[in-house]
């Protein structure tokens, strides 16, 4: 059964996965890690095709140095089971919501989002 040898996550409970992510968070922090965020941000110039280009692995990267030790993959698709495994959380506890965004919020760009009505021809409301 080559199924098995796949090794899958640890099931986290919700108060295993605010202390992993809060460590995610902190890996975040660590002078060394800010510094390559830092430049990836700066190669990427808030081009969101260079945000992926730059950014997103070496967030990816901080993430697997942590979560691999959890029993999740060391690659993109472990760190993607994390993310979901949050998200499926985020609804339950507000601290891990709380959380996720904060993690968001330190390798995605803020979103603008255009005024209700920009764009549709100045279509009056009656």
């Amino acid at each position: 059964m080559a199924a098995a040898a796949v090794q899958a996550p640890a099931a986290l409970s919700a108060e295993q996965a605010k202390a992993v992510l809060a460590e995610v968070i902190k890996a975040f922090g660590a002078p060394e890690n800010a510094q390559r965020m830092e430049e990836a941000r700066d190669n990427a110039c808030n081009d969101m095709g260079k945000m992926l280009q730059f950014l997103l692995p070496v967030a990816t990267q901080i993430q697997q140095d942590v979560i691999k030790a959890y029993g999740f993959s060391n690659d993109g698709e472990g760190v993607l089971k994390f993310a979901r495994l949050i998200k499926s959380y985020e609804s339950q506890d507000p601290e891990i919501a709380s959380m996720a965004g904060k993690l968001k919020a330190m390798f995605l760009p803020p979103m603008t989002l255009p005024p209700h009505g920009a764009g549709t021809g100045g279509v009056a409301a009656s």
